[in-house]
């Protein structure tokens, strides 16, 4: 697909004890704006008051905020998502990434991002808000770890946030890699994320030095990783 994907496999605001991020300020720049439109959709985490509160502390002063309300949650109320498609940047949240997919369903998101993209808006997000953008992913959704092959396609193959930062991630999706459970895909720690641009990998960049990034593939009955070169960015 057309456009520019940011995808976290943790850091950003959310992950900061003041809110700063040199990953955050790099979407900021990606979108080649002094004050570009920035709307959070905090669906994953059923619009909790507290995470779009803390993204408007973040980002205030440097971006116009809006928030993408789906639960209808005061002060924002409910938009007409379309708003969408009048942002520099769509940047999502982390939480459950089932649910998130569910109700985007319901209320047209998918086709709303993919139109926004194509006309130039930044995608981003961070954990649930990174799952999202591919085909499959590794969830806690349910609970406990497991697989869903049921993300939007964006961008192909699978993604595995949190993938040193976790118990447990790193092992179980190279397992759903090698059995074919999930297809190939991209595995990110925290504070690193890669930079998805028309249809193919740009870069991947990292806030923190020794945040890894791999391509995970099976071959055979095993996965395998492939380090892929992370950026250190500097603020």
């Amino acid at each position: 697909m057309r456009g520019t994907i940011v995808a976290l496999g943790g850091g950003g605001f959310s992950m900061s004890d003041d809110g700063s991020s040199a990953i955050d300020d790099h979407i900021v720049e990606l979108t080649g704006k002094a004050q570009p439109k920035v709307c959070f959709v905090p669906t994953a985490s059923g619009d909790a008051d507290g995470y779009a509160a803390r993204f408007e502390e973040a980002f205030s002063g440097r971006a116009r905020t809006s928030v993408l309300s789906l639960f209808c949650h005061e002060p924002w109320g409910y938009t007409d998502p379309n708003m969408l498609l009048d942002q520099d940047v769509v940047y999502v949240g982390g939480g459950s990434t089932a649910n998130l997919l569910a109700v985007w369903r319901l209320h047209g998101l998918p086709d709303l991002l993919r139109q926004a993209a194509g006309n130039g808006t930044v995608l981003a997000g961070i954990s649930a808000g990174m799952n999202c953008w591919f085909e499959g992913s590794s969830t806690d959704s349910f609970g406990p770890l497991s697989p869903l092959p049921d993300g939007l396609g964006f961008i192909p193959g699978s993604a595995c946030p949190h993938y040193l930062g976790e118990p447990d991630r790193r092992e179980k999706y190279q397992r759903w890699v090698a059995t074919g459970a999930l297809g190939d895909g991209y595995a990110v720690d925290e504070y690193a994320a890669i930079v998805w641009r028309d249809g193919a990998l740009a870069e991947a960049v990292a806030e923190q030095s020794g945040r890894p990034v791999f391509r995970v593939e099976r071959t055979g009955d095993d996965a395998v990783e492939h380090e892929v070169d992370v950026r250190t960015l500097v603020r």
